[in-house]
């Protein structure tokens, strides 16, 4: 008998290398260690040359295994239009990188939530559904379809093809869609929020498997459509990639230093441990507390910071590629991570504390308690979350670190159990699911 073909995958997702930031990895950790599943994948993106990406991370192509075929295609989108109306950049998820919205943001935040819908990025889909039908016209077959949002008009592709083709469809939902903490911001109409809501409808129904990366996740769609099955929706949280984590930890010893990597604004409340910090750093003197952001921060945040007397030890570092985020972390003594102080957040589950636990060192992390953030730290053993009044914790988990600190510098923890969050593991998991869906199994 000939030996059996590898299954195949198609994945349609916006992001891609040269894109940088968080939303590419997943799709792109996938990618990488399919082959290694018997699974051979085929991307479909948008042409960098015409994407609209926040920020852009070269060094992510080195990921891309050879012989992985990409195909890019033209889009439509408005956000030229945007950059010269505002002057400023693509807007990051959240509008982290904006600060206070004037009339004309206002404005046209109006316009995106109501003549965009779900996203403004959907003029991208046709080309996308032409790249598709293009293959299957040629006589191509696909297994299944892995369709990877935000952008959720992403996931209006996966359901036109399987309406068209019938194709096993996996709806990969990174976050939330009408459910995320900044949909408010988008001023909706009624009827625009009908429409978005039908959309996330039609798309958790049609779809064949709901991929999510948090169990609170899961427990919002389930609770707008208690009729599903709950075995059609998988917890697959984001992970590490353990090939970005050759090099070896290197805290300093001449500084306790706390690091943060990301975008971070003042919604996510981390007021109160900046008090808990300078106040440490008074009684502290002989102890040199440091901090360190690298990534966006948002204005607002970065006055705080100077109200709380923490400018003179605190170090900002614009976007970086991903490969230097990592030894910024290795670099560290404790790592920081914040949860944004909205409705809802417990299952706000950020992509880079899979990355903080691959380093094996403290985290520090101001958020509901609780939460699901709360509840794998806890299960890693790395930490807990602080919640965002709790002054005294905070100030007592410090006054523990500096202690520590001053015994050794080095205050890696042993091996932490997260070996089963490794982008290796997870693929595998996924494999499995695309296996059942399939008949593969």
């Amino acid at each position: 008998m000939p030996p059996a073909r590898p299954l195949r995958l198609l994945v349609i997702t916006y992001y891609w290398p040269p894109s940088g930031g968080a939303g590419v990895q997943r799709c792109l950790k996938f990618v990488k260690h399919l082959g290694a599943f018997g699974v051979e994948p085929t991307v479909i993106t948008v042409d960098p040359a015409q994407a609209t990406y926040p920020v852009r991370d070269e060094s992510l192509l080195a990921d891309v295994p050879p012989g992985v075929r990409v195909i890019q295609t033209k889009t439509s989108e408005p956000f030229e239009s945007y950059k010269k109306l505002t002057g400023r950049a693509v807007p990051y998820g959240g509008f982290a990188n904006e600060g206070k919205p004037g009339l004309l943001q206002k404005a046209l935040r109006f316009v995106r939530g109501n003549l965009f819908i779900p996203d403004p990025r959907r003029g991208w889909n046709g080309y996308a559904v032409a790249a598709v039908e293009k293959l299957l016209a040629a006589g191509e077959q696909f297994d299944a379809v892995l369709t990877s949002s935000p952008p959720h008009s992403t996931q209006l592709i996966g359901l036109l093809l399987q309406k068209r083709h019938g194709l096993r469809w996996l709806a990969d939902m990174r976050d939330p869609w009408t459910d995320i903490y900044y949909y408010k911001d988008l001023h909706h109409t009624p009827l625009a929020a009908w429409l978005d809501a039908r959309y996330e409808r039609q798309v958790l129904t049609r779809a064949d498997a709901v991929l999510v990366t948090s169990p609170e996740t899961k427990r919002i769609f389930l609770g707008k459509l208690p009729e599903l099955p709950a075995a059609k929706f998988h917890v697959l949280p984001n992970g590490y990639d353990e090939a970005d984590f050759h090099q070896p930890s290197q805290p300093p010893a001449d500084c306790l230093r706390i690091t943060h990597t990301g975008t971070i604004t003042e919604t996510y409340h981390i007021d109160e441990l900046l008090r808990a910090l300078a106040d440490c750093a008074r009684q502290h003197p002989d102890v040199p507390l440091r901090l360190r952001f690298v990534g966006q921060v948002s204005q607002e945040l970065r006055r705080r910071i100077t109200s709380a007397g923490l400018s003179e030890l605190t170090e900002f570092i614009a976007f970086v590629p991903h490969d230097a985020s990592v030894t910024y972390l290795l670099r560290s003594s404790v790592l920081l991570m914040a949860i944004p102080d909205v409705v809802p957040n417990f299952g706000i589950l950020p992509g880079k504390v899979f990355e903080y636990l691959a380093t094996n060192k403290p985290i520090l992390c101001v958020g509901p308690v609780g939460s699901d953030a709360d509840h794998l730290l806890q299960e890693c053993g790395a930490g807990r979350a602080l919640p965002y009044d709790g002054y005294a914790l905070m100030l007592e988990t410090l006054e523990a670190l500096v202690a520590q600190w001053q015994q050794s510098p080095n205050l890696d923890l042993p091996a932490l159990s997260h070996g089963k969050y490794s982008r290796r593991a997870l693929t595998g998991q996924l494999v499995g699911i695309v296996r059942q869906l399939t008949g593969n199994a």
